[in-house]
């Protein structure tokens, strides 16, 4: 199997970040969707092993943060192949919170939406988390980056928490 194909599904790369009290998780995701309009809904998917999944889930609540094609690579390792557990993502970049009170950075991010949970799923290895929409916001006109981007051009891996690792046989 060409497990590659899976590279041709244009998705985006997002920062997905939660804090419950002084606990604070981010990561990467590629798997960030609209689901509804009336009421506006959005579906994040974050692995259960990460920091952040935990974080979400006790909060209640999430900011969802579509990284642009400004974004390099340190930029996504500092948010995806490092933990939340004992590294603080937001450290020395810019950042704000949302009207939810969860961070998110502002560089190399096209808009930001802060999410309260109102359901879950679970997925195995993963939770989707649907988020309804109490806040948005647009912070620059880059182009957001797309999962096929981050292959073709940054030349990025898909790591083994994410949920589009595929083993290859």
């Amino acid at each position: 199997m060409d497990v590659t194909a899976l590279y041709k599904f244009h998705s985006g790369l997002y920062v997905v970040s939660a804090q419950a009290g002084e606990d604070v998780g981010a990561c990467i995701i590629n798997t960030g969707l609209q689901l509804t309009s009336e009421p506006l809904q959005v579906e994040v998917v974050v692995n259960k092993q990460n920091h952040t999944e935990g974080v979400i889930r006790k909060a209640g609540h999430f900011a969802l943060t579509v990284v642009t094609e400004s974004a390099n690579m340190l930029y996504i390792g500092r948010f995806g192949f490092r933990t939340s557990a004992d590294y603080d993502k937001f450290e020395g970049i810019a950042h704000a919170k949302t009207a939810l009170g969860d961070p998110y950075t502002t560089e190399n991010a096209a808009c930001v939406l802060a999410c309260e949970v109102v359901n879950t799923l679970d997925v195995g290895t993963h939770t989707v988390f649907v988020g309804e929409v109490k806040d948005a916001a647009c912070l620059s006109d880059d182009p957001p980056m797309t999962y096929g981007y981050y292959h073709t051009v940054l030349k990025g891996k898909t790591p083994p928490k994410a949920s589009s690792f595929v083993a290859k046989a």
